[in-house]
């Protein structure tokens, strides 16, 4: 059985991205079962500044994920480039746990934005209110994708622990694997992953 022990940075990760990977397991690869464990929540600037406490939060994810698993480590972009930023870090943590494969991804510029990219298909879940003009919106743009969904909330209010696992269930993962490209990344992970592994496990 193939195991995936995710490292997030909020409480809301920590409920949405299994709710998440679990709808893209379906999606793009349904024959094969991966066991998605509860996330890892981490602080982002000790987990990235702080040596001790990268290399701490790294061997957890890997004890956990086991000889046939993987780690997968998602945190906002927020102001940094995607690519150059998550290679950075794959780097650090191949060094790390060189015996765990290790994917890399940074939602550009929060996991929000991915439900941006998706929000035709969550006009009136949750309270959400999709507008016309948010078809030309650069779901990448916004620097507070928090705020644009809670903009677009009649009940005035985006909690993340709520909120974030109840739009990921519901999003359509077509219309943010076209306009996302940080979502994208996350879909090409997760299937680089998983068939590697799953073609380890069937020799």
């Amino acid at each position: 059985m193939i195991s995936l022990s995710a490292i997030v940075e909020g409480d809301g990760e920590v409920a949405a991205l299994p709710v998440l990977l679990r709808r893209i397991a379906e999606w793009r690869n349904p024959e094969v079962y991966v066991d998605v464990l509860a996330p890892i929540r981490v602080y982002k600037d000790r987990f990235l500044n702080r040596e001790e406490e990268f290399t701490r939060h790294m061997k957890l994810a890997a004890a956990k994920s086991g000889d046939r698993g993987w780690i997968l480590i998602l945190l906002d972009a927020d102001d940094d480039c995607p690519m150059s930023k998550g290679r950075d870090i794959a780097q650090r943590a191949a060094a790390v746990v060189p015996h765990r494969p290790v994917g890399v991804v940074l939602a550009n510029r929060e996991y929000e934005a991915w439900f941006i990219a998706a929000a035709k298909s969550l006009d009136g879940v949750r309270s959400f209110s999709y507008q016309r003009s948010d078809g030309g919106t650069d779901p990448e743009l916004p620097r507070n994708a928090k705020g644009w969904m809670r903009d677009r909330m009649s009940s005035g209010a985006y909690r993340e622990t709520t909120d974030q696992p109840g739009f990921s269930a519901r999003m359509d993962l077509q219309q943010a694997f076209s306009r996302s490209r940080s979502f994208r990344k996350l879909c090409t992970e997760w299937s680089r992953h998983t068939e590697a592994l799953a073609n380890v496990v069937n020799l």
